[in-house]
């Protein structure tokens, strides 16, 4: 069951449109996509992500709990050092993907709007005799986004998560209106999500449906360790990894800049050649408008789809650029 996220107060600066969708209770924009785009390109301003969960994990044994129940090597986790993991189901499907830290006391995650209350249960479900205590910290930490090069102040005390993409602050929900005010300009979701999907990285809920698992969508490696010990889900894995091949894969679709409409999620994506009425041998998973590349997507396709085929993502022509190899 989803929970409602927090309303973001920085809907109230100047310009700012809210976001629909899974993404609700943050902006979409402040006015100008490109502009904030080209803003976090070059290191500059942050991303207000305040309507993410946050939860927490405490106590001596954190690190040696999470690492039986998350696709990710944990056990020995360094504090400050950023990972990313997921929770499968028994079939191997991802049912939930975490982002997080640990800064030598409490691991910190951020997760998919909504999705907190489902994770903690599961969390707590399985804490059996071990010394840990999570909690729900969504209506007390807002996440919020530095870019990749970004010289910004991160104030003391706060946990971070720092990647090749930039860093994740778990900022004290109060402090993120004079925080945005001394950190400017703000970049809406819009601008974040382009350039996730420059980037061809994977979305809960977006990349993912019911059937997903880890291989299609490049999970392995950056959120799934191949080499730690059992998880459940982990006999799917490791079989397509050592016997087969997964059924879809994952593809950045460069889209035909003539259309006014992005395809929206789901559209179906075939083969040029067949034309419109031609067999579905996938669907548009993210669409955006991308301040140089102009409209791009990620859909999930079939893996024998040839690599080197044109596709239509309904009735806008796409090239494709391999993210996952058939």
């Amino acid at each position: 069951m989803l929970r409602h996220s927090p309303t973001s107060p920085l809907l109230s600066l100047p310009g700012a449109v809210p976001a629909e969708g899974r993404d609700e209770g943050v902006a979409a924009h402040y006015g100008d996509l490109f502009r904030e785009q080209r803003a976090l390109a070059g290191g500059a301003g942050f991303v207000d992500l305040s309507h993410r969960g946050v939860v927490t994990v405490t106590g001596d044994d954190r690190l040696s709990w999470l690492h039986l129940l998350l696709t990710q090597h944990v056990s020995e986790l360094p504090a400050g050092r950023a990972t990313e993991a997921l929770i499968l189901t028994a079939h191997g499907h991802v049912e939930h993907a975490m982002y997080l830290v640990d800064d030598g006391e409490t691991v910190w995650m951020h997760v998919e709007p909504g999705t907190q209350g489902d994770l903690l249960a599961y969390l707590e479900s399985m804490k059996f005799f071990y010394r840990v205590e999570t909690a729900d910290r969504t209506e007390d930490f807002a996440v919020v986004h530095l870019p990749a090069g970004s010289i910004a102040e991160v104030p003391g005390g706060v946990a971070v998560r720092e990647t090749p993409h930039g860093r994740d602050l778990f900022l004290p929900r109060g402090e993120l209106e004079a925080y945005a005010g001394a950190h400017g300009p703000a970049a809406g979701i819009l601008a974040y999500e382009a350039l996730r999907v420059e980037a061809h990285r994977p979305r809960l809920g977006f990349e993912t449906d019911h059937r997903t698992i880890p291989h299609e969508l490049g999970w392995i490696g950056s959120a799934v360790h191949l080499q730690k010990g059992c998880y459940r889900g982990q006999e799917t894995v490791a079989r397509v990894q050592n016997l087969g091949k997964p059924p879809r894969r994952l593809v950045f679709l460069h889209l035909d800049g003539s259309e006014v409409l992005l395809p929206p999620p789901g559209t179906p994506v075939r083969l040029a050649a067949d034309g419109e009425e031609g067999r579905q041998l996938g669907f548009v998973t993210t669409s955006a408008r991308h301040h140089e590349l102009g409209p791009i997507a990620l859909a999930l396709v079939k893996r024998n789809v040839p690599v080197d085929a044109e596709l239509m993502a309904g009735d806008t022509a796409a090239a494709q650029e391999v993210v996952v190899e058939p």
